[in-house]
């Protein structure tokens, strides 16, 4: 059963959120009740254990703010097999 719920949000981050939403294809309601499912899950049951060496690294990289991963992850990539 589904219920209403008032949230009290910045009015730009609702309008990035919206569109961030029809780019999914899917609505902010959803979305909003989707994080929350996982957020509240008690169980979860693909949480993995990270080896000792990954968490030891774990928030060693630090990035400028503009940085696209994907876009030089596919510029290197066109690099190495082009």
């Amino acid at each position: 059963m589904s219920t209403k719920l008032t949230l009290t949000i910045d009015e730009t981050i609702i309008e990035k959120a919206k569109k961030y939403a029809k780019t999914k294809e899917n609505s902010l309601s959803n979305i909003i009740e989707n994080y929350l499912k996982v957020l509240v899950n008690d169980n979860p049951t693909n949480k993995e254990e990270l080896p000792p060496i990954v968490k030891s690294l774990k928030g060693s990289f630090s990035a400028d703010a503009k940085f696209d991963y994907k876009k030089e992850l596919t510029k290197k990539l066109s690099e190495k097999y082009l």
